[in-house]
């Protein structure tokens, strides 16, 4: 692409000032490029002209009429109704226009228009209008006579303005444009040339050259994709690592004193990381295991076998909760064998943390654990051997080398608890060897689940102090909605006090949420743990690591508001030990979505299954969070429906890594992040 050109900012583009500019940067689009491959989100078929005399009530129709004559109206409750009286062969109609009056002076009569509306034939015929082009004799319509793009919009952008624009940039940049795909690809998988799917991805002249266009794009993002992993995977195995051949001494001990045998799944793992740390090349290793399974005592194995051989070993979570979580069972775990973990976190005093960089760089802290602040510049490691990071959906691909990079070659192990669907681990992680760990330790319960309506409310209340009189704890979840994170904190205290003063006065509640600071939360879970607080109301904070054996109590407010992903992982919070616990859905949510999912909740515990639906439901961005968390954003491909092409794609990309063509060609992609 003539990139001086494409990489223009929009606001080069007529109609477009600094208001604009602003909410279009909203959207993700900056320069013109990024307009041209913001794809529309569905269509409207707007090419098929009904006669006049046709028309049904209630419909939604597209028409082409001469205006004959234009006339304002103001009603008594100060509306005013702009009527523009139509005409054509096949009959007559007026079209309603409310509070656009300024429109009257663009409307001249004789002239042709375009008008899209719901028909009304109770007070006469009339349509009234939700979208209206004027014809141009010269040029082709752009919002009606054919099939419409629909594009993503917000409170200052319409579909419409998008419209406009993306016509513009097509008629003039659309020739700047340079193919990304090389020419025996393309005619070997029927590919359309760029220009073409271009203009057939945002004005399909048919059904089928839209079909046509989409399979172009949507092939070039899997095979840029798969080209990305396959390069990373390369480089990867190419790179030279640590071979930590010492004895095994301190990892039999810590087996030796661990309260549980380990279960067959998790011999499993330990033995491929065993010979995957042994070998002389880097590992890079995924460990996939549902809530509960005991992937932190595999890692535990993993870290004492890199310190046993005189390196470091650094942990890494998203959130301050899970670093203090994992400091605390890695510290009871670790006891035996004299390890003690050093914890990195926000809100240390600047002596606090002068001494603990020290610790870390003279290579007296032999295991590290923190958040990001681990990737922060100050942070030196003295002899980084092992990286592990947990709940890997949560950071983003450059933070994970950022880590990587702070040691020479170190093995990586990463971490989830979210379940992923083969057909996604294949995509997302397939520069990662894989492990699962699908088998629970003996003695765990499933937690049973129950989907609950509010009139249930006083029976939930009733069962939930019936748990605590037995001694046991419980949970009461809030959702977590981005755009009103201040409501959702009002939600969450209105209920705390409900709580507190109505229907558990003689209990004590405690409430977390994301807005506390790192020791305010940190010493409300420590209550927690120790049984000082009863019910813990909280935000989604809790969602991830927090270990609390005495909780047999969850209750999910307005559950219709989590993916099952989610779900699954806030019911693994409970039911962590040997006492049955429950699980209850509070949802009067009656959408056939909502219905699906408390369903196959109340179902299964098993979260592979959870995630196979919820990739159903819902798509591979909720589940993995790609937009939040730095991968790939799929703009157009939709991995159940595209499969197909997934599989060409993959296998074509072997055949390029093979033939050893210059891979970063195909990574040179503005519009897909790789």
């Amino acid at each position: 692409m003539s990139k001086n050109i494409l990489s223009k900012s929009i606001i080069n583009l007529p109609g477009v000032g600094k208001q604009k500019e602003k909410e279009l940067n909203k959207l993700g689009i900056k320069t013109i490029e990024e307009l041209l491959y913001y794809f529309p989100r569905r269509y409207e078929d707007r090419s098929r002209l009904k006669p006049l005399n046709l028309l049904q009530h209630d419909s939604v129709e597209t028409i082409l009429a001469e205006i004959k004559k234009i006339e304002v109206v103001k009603t008594n409750k100060k509306i005013y109704i702009l009527k523009v009286y139509l005409e054509n062969p096949t009959g007559k109609i007026t079209a309603i226009f409310f509070n656009q009056n300024y429109l009257k002076n663009q409307f001249k009569i004789g002239r042709k228009i375009y008008v899209t509306g719901k028909v009304n034939l109770r007070f006469g015929r009339q349509i009234v209008v939700s979208d209206y082009e004027l014809v141009i004799e010269e040029s082709q319509p752009i919002h009606a006579g054919r099939i419409i793009p629909i594009y993503r919009e917000n409170k200052k952008i319409t579909s419409k303005f998008l419209r406009n624009l993306v016509s513009f940039a097509l008629e003039n940049y659309l020739p700047e444009v340079e193919e990304t795909i090389p020419e025996e690809i393309k005619n070997k998988y029927g590919l359309l040339s760029i220009k073409e799917a271009l203009r057939e991805i945002h004005f399909p002249t048919g059904r089928e050259r839209y079909k046509k266009a989409r399979y172009r794009f949507v092939f070039e993002e899997f095979l840029v994709l798969q080209v990305g992993i396959k390069f990373l995977r390369q480089t990867i195995k190419n790179q030279k690592g640590i071979s930590h051949t010492t004895k095994d001494e301190l990892v039999r001990k810590l087996e030796k004193s661990l309260p549980f045998s380990l279960t067959d799944a998790q011999k499993k793992v330990i033995s491929e990381i065993k010979k995957d740390m042994e070998s002389s090349q880097m590992m890079y290793r995924l460990i996939q295991g549902d809530v509960g399974s005991g992937k932190t005592v595999v890692a535990a194995w993993a870290i004492v076998k890199a310190i046993s051989g005189g390196y470091q070993s650094a942990l890494m979570v998203p959130t301050e909760i899970l670093a203090e979580q994992h400091t605390l069972t890695m510290t009871q775990l670790l006891k035996p064998l004299g390890i003690k973990p050093l914890l990195l976190k926000g809100g240390l005093s600047k002596k606090e943390k002068e001494e603990k960089l020290i610790q870390i760089a003279t290579g007296k802290a032999n295991l590290i654990i923190g958040t990001h602040s681990l990737i922060q510049s100050e942070v030196t490691f003295n002899n980084l051997g092992l990286v592990v990071i947990d709940e890997q959906h949560r950071f983003g691909v450059r933070q994970r080398i950022a880590l990587k990079e702070k040691g020479n070659a170190p093995d990586v192990l990463v971490m989830t608890a979210t379940p992923i669907p083969r057909t996604l681990a294949l995509t997302f992680y397939g520069d990662m060897d894989l492990s699962v760990i699908d088998e629970l330790p003996p003695g765990r319960k499933p937690v049973k689940t129950y989907h609950a309506q509010e009139n249930m409310r006083e029976r939930i209340y009733k069962f939930v102090r019936k748990q605590i009189q037995l001694g046991f704890q419980a949970y009461v979840v809030c959702p977590l909605v981005e755009e009103s994170e201040k409501l959702d904190l009002e939600n969450a205290t209105q209920l705390a006090s409900k709580l507190q003063q109505e229907i558990f006065p003689d209990f004590r509640i405690g409430l977390i949420h994301g807005r506390l600071n790192s020791l305010e939360k940190e010493t409300i879970m420590e209550k927690f743990r120790q049984g000082k607080i009863n019910v813990l109301v909280s935000t989604t904070v809790i969602e991830v690591g927090v270990n609390v054996p005495n909780a047999t109590v969850m209750v999910i407010e307005n559950a219709e508001r989590f993916g099952l992903a989610q779900l699954h992982q806030l019911r693994g919070r409970i039911g962590r030990g040997s006492e049955q616990a429950y699980c209850i859905l509070i949802s009067d949510s009656h959408t056939p979505e909502t219905k699906a999912r408390m369903k196959i909740m109340t179902k299964t515990t098993n979260g592979f299954l959870l995630a196979e639906e919820d990739l159903k439901l819902r798509g591979p961005g909720e589940i993995l969070g790609t937009r939040q968390h730095g991968f790939p954003d799929l703009k157009i491909a939709n991995l159940l429906k595209d499969f197909k092409i997934l599989e060409q794609t993959k296998i074509l990309a072997e055949e390029i890594v093979r033939e050893g063509l210059n891979l970063r060609n195909f990574l040179n992609h503005k519009w897909i992040s790789v």
